[in-house]
């Protein structure tokens, strides 16, 4: 008998639908015995479900629950909205080689209005930015490749991400590489109905996208693997 994939049970929306409405610390400490049970400990089982099935296509991720999975507490010292909650859970899985929050990663939250899977560049400092610029700009017939591979396509669509009007600086403007180095993030995804997340198809649709973007993701950190300060 195979083993049963991880998901979410039903009162993991339940639960996040819930915090929605009650996003006060009284409300969440009386109810902390449901988070740990239908959100903190269903996520922990597919960040170690992940830890395994990522050493056959992205061995380079790191999945464990210490750094994978964001605390549920919001930051709100700079926010005018001090509700204390995130009402998603969510998870990532960065670059072994690189500093913490650099490099390209991927990710995946569930929330009550749907479950996002993807990854790439999120924020990348300057330096950083400038050194896959220059990496696109030398080997953009392979990022072509594996962004108009049919897997990728069928999985994400096509690369997103935030984009300047022009060409940056120290590239030609008729560059043959011109509408990928304007991107300031690389970043592929999916969206999907909340109730995936309780569904017995949620697992293999995580790993299918996971799978489908590991390409980019990997060609992505390829320089700043080589070179991680930028300098």
């Amino acid at each position: 008998m195979s083993e049963a994939l991880p998901r979410f049970p039903a009162g993991t929306l339940s639960f996040l639908r819930r915090l929605k409405r009650n996003n006060r610390r009284e409300w969440f400490n009386a109810h902390r015995d449901e988070y740990e049970r239908d959100v903190r400990a269903p996520m922990i089982a597919v960040i170690e479900r992940l830890a395994v099935d990522f050493r056959s296509f992205a061995p380079e991720l790191v999945a464990n629950p210490k750094r994978s999975l964001y605390r549920i507490y919001r930051d709100i010292r700079f926010s005018e909205d001090k509700k204390p909650y995130k009402t998603h859970v969510a998870a990532v899985f960065p670059c072994r080689d690189l500093p913490k929050h650099e490099g390209a990663g991927m990710y995946f939250h569930v929330a009550p209005d749907g479950v996002w899977v993807g990854g790439g560049l999120w924020a990348p400092q300057p330096p950083q930015l400038l050194i896959v610029r220059e990496h696109v700009a030398a080997n953009h017939r392979r990022l072509r490749a594996i962004v108009t591979a049919p897997a990728f396509r069928k999985a994400v669509g096509a690369l997103e991400g935030d984009r300047l009007q022009r060409v940056p600086r120290g590239f030609p403007r008729d560059h043959e590489a011109a509408e990928y180095l304007k991107h300031r993030q690389y970043l592929a995804g999916a969206e999907f109905p909340a109730a995936l997340a309780t569904s017995p198809k949620f697992y293999r649709s995580l790993v299918d996208v996971f799978r489908s973007i590991s390409p980019l993701v990997r060609f992505l950190n390829e320089p700043l693997r080589q070179d991680p300060t930028g300098r």
